[in-house]
């Protein structure tokens, strides 16, 4: 700061930073655009990064894992929450209607592949001895353990042992998770179209199951997908539905007992398994086809949208702190370095190919990038996902966002626009219009990522900081009086 403030150059590096909303490590680009009308063809505005206040372009590097950028996270995190309630309540083009319809919280699991440590919030201990079961395993570890552990102990999630907890069918499981979750919604879809009478083909002149899912790392490693599972008639969201939140349950509920995907084996030393969800399912009825304004109720749909929207932008890092690493995880994430390994070599030497040669001879491996996502303990999917026609997209909110920007900036120059009275309906339809109604043509060369000096990301990440705490504030404060 006091390096900025001698060179006097603090007042546009704040201009910069917030123009990137504080990002952390923004992405910095040379080279002009212009933009034109696409009804008239006139050119409106012209722009060059030369004129920027630090010579420079700088964009937001987007990215939603919080241990990356706080900053962007925030903003993909507000995002999944706008997209998510919009579902829920309607707005932002889906219609009011849409609170009338069905909706579930389901929870799907991951199967238990040994015994693990568990922390338990009722502080019960973590595995009491039983007297009809062995004291022992067949490599002579315990099999009990009567101590209470806290949340973010080390130990928690951690096998009792190594030898007999299948950690290589647990990496398949999670390589293979987005696809199970793919099959989840078709047999949902056939439930559904045998509920109601009809074939497959037909049921979207009956009803349609919309969705939002984010996934969830647990401390032994493996995800759990939290899912808004919802029913609604055959003229899309707000139409009223043909059952209720009770039967949807149970056609969920089937559907995941019934879901299945047989995943082949690494290697000629291994085996195939066949893929299922874990017994822990937890369905829970947010509506049953009526709005819910009792607050009183156990599941507030605005709950459940920030309760998703949060998790959204976690990833592997997020069952690791400073304090606490789990070495069970990095010896998850070096097994599937070495699975894939191994799965390159047989697919290699099965095709008579060189080793080296592998992954450009051998297209068709199964588990080609599992080294790839082994940071991510083998999980390769989306952590937030919904189906076509649950909400609007991210993409028309981030497109909304940039419009808006626009609109302030050119206000701000603008007398005559301050002062005209604003339509707030006019002004949402045009943001979140699909329709283009300008054109920009842009030459623009990439400068690199990051801002200039350490001490310039280390005044956005507490700027980002900063606005945490406030907006916090603001939402504790909004609904209280002084």
């Amino acid at each position: 700061m006091v390096a900025r403030w001698r060179e006097g150059s603090f007042d546009a590096f704040a201009e910069s930073l917030a123009s990137v909303g504080n990002c952390a490590h923004p992405i910095r680009l040379t080279g002009s655009s212009e933009t034109y009308d696409l009804a008239s063809g006139d050119l409106v505005g012209t722009y060059a990064s030369a004129n920027a206040p630090l010579g420079v372009l700088f964009r937001p590097c987007g990215n939603r894992r919080a241990e990356v950028c706080p900053a962007c996270s925030r903003t993909y995190a507000r995002d999944t929450f706008a997209m998510i309630n919009a579902g829920l309540v309607g707005g932002k083009t889906i219609p009011a209607t849409v609170a009338d319809n069905p909706l579930l919280f389901a929870t799907f699991t991951a199967p238990g592949f040994g015994l693990v440590h568990s922390h338990h919030k009722n502080g019960t201990r973590c595995r009491p001895r039983n007297r009809d079961r062995g004291s022992r395993c067949e490599h002579g570890r315990p099999v009990s353990c009567m101590a209470r552990h806290n949340e973010d102990g080390s130990i928690v999630g951690a096998p009792f042992c190594p030898e007999c907890h299948d950690t290589d069918s647990a990496i398949v499981w999670q390589w293979h998770a987005p696809e199970l979750w793919r099959r989840l919604t078709i047999e949902l879809r056939r439930a559904l179209a045998r509920a109601l009478g009809v074939t497959e083909s037909r049921l979207k002149k009956h009803a349609a199951v919309q969705f939002a899912k984010v996934a969830e790392y647990q401390a032994r490693g493996l995800v759990h997908f939290h899912a808004l599972i919802r029913l609604d008639g055959p003229d899309g969201p707000g139409s009223p539905a043909p059952l209720d939140g009770h039967a949807l349950a149970g056609l969920v509920e089937h559907a995941a007992v019934a879901t299945k995907l047989e995943a082949p084996p690494i290697d000629n030393n291994d085996v195939a398994r066949l893929l299922r969800w874990g017994k822990q399912l937890d369905i829970r009825v947010v509506r049953d086809g009526h709005r819910t304004d009792d607050p009183d109720s156990p599941l507030v749909p605005e709950q459940v949208a920030g309760y998703l929207a949060k998790y959204a932008t976690k990833d592997a890092n997020s069952i690791r702190s400073a304090d606490t690493q789990r070495p069970h995880l990095a010896a998850m994430s070096a097994r599937c370095h070495h699975l894939a390994m191994r799965a390159m070599k047989h697919y290699a030497l099965k095709n008579g190919a060189k080793k080296a040669d592998a992954k450009e001879s051998d297209p068709i491996n199964p588990y080609d990038l599992l080294g790839k996502w082994a940071h991510m303990l083998g999980f390769r999917g989306h952590f937030s996902t919904k189906s076509r026609r649950y909400s609007i997209s991210l993409g028309r909110l981030r497109r909304a966002r940039a419009r808006y920007a626009e609109l302030r900036a050119a206000a701000e120059h603008n007398e005559q626009a301050r002062a005209t009275l604003l339509d707030l309906g006019e002004l949402e339809a045009w943001l979140l219009a699909d329709e283009e109604t300008t054109l920009v043509i842009g030459n623009w060369t990439f400068d690199g990522i990051g801002w200039p000096t350490p001490g310039d990301e280390a005044l956005a990440l507490a700027a980002a900081a900063r606005a945490r705490e406030y907006d916090q504030w603001k939402a504790q404060t909004k609904n209280t009086t002084r």
